[in-house]
């Protein structure tokens, strides 16, 4: 009973973001409430905030993990940006777009507080640690990666039109959508194996949450940068 009330904020949260909360900060707010619920139902099943990643050994050594990770996306994204054929990774209308206010709000707010915050809580963190309770560590690495990339379906459905790289391979029109979401649903399940194995590693929720905020708010923030400065039109 406590997964299925956990899926079950899980998939309001998914509706009331994609297809009812037009305010950027509507949608801060709703992650924020269901990851409170989400922790009151990890504390209805019992959890421990050890068994959460979230004990203060855990939070100690999740910081440690939180500098390195940081480092290493922030190479990563700078090697892509100085090799010509990475450069188009960086054409992103999602973020080309923006205001210098409003990627501040993106890279400091709404990701942190928002994505990583609901997901990571959620899917490293509370049905992780119910499932592995329950079935083992492969069984919650698994099942929770794959509702990790359906989690994503609905956000999927318009990357081709608003990504250059994406486009090139599927196409911007209708005809590339599915293909789009599919591919993105097997991708983020694979992310979710490796935030899932980062997690275990690490013994810490916080590592994969540094990786997770890294990862989005960093490439937000080169792909903006990119689009005034380093890409030709």
């Amino acid at each position: 009973m406590p997964i299925v009330s956990a899926l079950a904020v899980l998939a309001a949260a998914n509706l009331l973001n994609n297809w009812l909360a037009r305010s950027p900060a509507l949608y801060v707010v709703i992650c924020v409430a269901a990851t409170a619920v989400l922790l009151l139902i990890a504390r209805w099943d019992g959890l421990t905030l050890a068994e959460l990643g979230l004990d203060a050994a855990a939070l100690r050594r999740g910081l440690r993990w939180a500098a390195v990770l940081a480092g290493v996306v922030l190479l990563v994204l700078l090697l892509l940006l100085a090799v010509p054929a990475g450069r188009k990774a960086f054409r992103d209308a999602r973020a080309a777009d923006l205001s210098v206010g409003r990627l501040l709000w993106v890279a400091l707010v709404r990701v942190p507080f928002g994505t990583v915050l609901l997901e990571e809580t959620a899917f490293r963190g509370v049905l992780w640690a119910m499932i592995r309770r329950r079935r083992g560590t492969a069984w919650a690495t698994g099942v929770s990666s794959l509702l990790f990339g359906f989690w994503h379906l609905m956000p999927a459905r318009g990357i081709n039109r608003s990504n250059a790289a994406v486009a090139s391979v599927f196409g911007d029109g209708p005809a590339g959508v599915a293909p789009t979401v599919a591919v993105a649903i097997a991708a983020t399940a694979v992310a979710g194996v490796v935030l899932c194995e980062l997690r275990r590693r690490s013994g810490s929720l916080v590592a994969p949450i540094a990786l997770h905020w890294a990862v989005n708010s960093l490439g937000y923030a080169f792909a903006w940068a990119a689009s005034r400065w380093w890409l030709d039109g």
